[in-house]
């Protein structure tokens, strides 16, 4: 048995290089209990089910896996997913995750979502001294009971700053583009951000004083893979 699977990088810079690869599926096509060992072979930090609206339909249901465990709520899947939806002719307004609604927004080559803060993975979050050392950090320096999150100013006053994820936690060992992770940032520090992630992603993101965080980035289109299941 096989299951095609849209593939689509996330949070690429502007000419498209970088991202984070995010799997695609039909949840019509995959029940319920084939969902997590599919995300499991993939690989990919996460796999996301959706339920495909009907033309003319404004809004989606979705489910998020990493390759270990379901998650109610992550960044790049959903901004990902509302991409690929817009993208396959059927844009929407909102996408129903198991966090919650999540508002859906197109601005020229951006996708964003708006979400609670407080519906995002808990992370560990560590600043370092300067960008130089998140890039040298080594992952096994971190844990991995928890997802732990570097991050260092690269221009504080315009909001810019350098990041890495390592998400041993999650089933990944480190992560390219971390949307969730991005949106708990913002909120702690109360602002809004631009965040250059992994090897050259790029987040950016939106607070809201109501508890509210939008993130959104570019997205590009890498094809079709079919998975072959037993």
């Amino acid at each position: 048995m096989g299951t095609d699977v849209s593939v689509v990088r996330v949070f690429t810079d502007a000419a498209g290089n970088y991202g984070n690869h995010l799997g695609v599926a039909d949840a019509g096509a995959v029940v319920q209990a084939d969902r997590q060992p599919l995300a499991t072979q993939l690989g990919y930090a996460e796999t996301i089910f959706v339920d495909i609206p009907a033309s003319g339909s404004m809004t989606a249901h979705a489910r998020i896996f990493t390759p270990s465990v379901e998650l109610p709520f992550a960044g790049h899947p959903t901004v990902g997913l509302a991409w690929w939806l817009k993208n396959q002719g059927t844009p929407i307004r909102t996408l129903q995750v198991p966090a919650g609604v999540i508002e859906v927004g197109y601005q020229d080559d951006v996708t964003t979502v708006r979400s609670r803060a407080d519906w995002a993975p808990e992370f560990m979050f560590h600043e370092l001294a300067s960008p130089d050392d998140v890039t040298s950090a080594d992952p096994d320096d971190y844990p991995d009971d928890v997802a732990h999150y570097i991050w260092a100013w690269i221009d504080e006053p315009r909001g810019h700053m350098r990041s890495r994820m390592f998400g041993g936690a999650l089933g990944v060992v480190e992560d390219e583009a971390t949307g969730s992770a991005a949106v708990r940032m913002t909120d702690i520090l109360s602002r809004d951000l631009t965040i250059t992630q992994g090897k050259g992603s790029v987040i950016h993101t939106w607070w809201s004083a109501e508890g509210w965080v939008t993130v959104g980035g570019r997205v590009v289109d890498d094809g079709t893979v079919r998975v072959d299941r037993p």
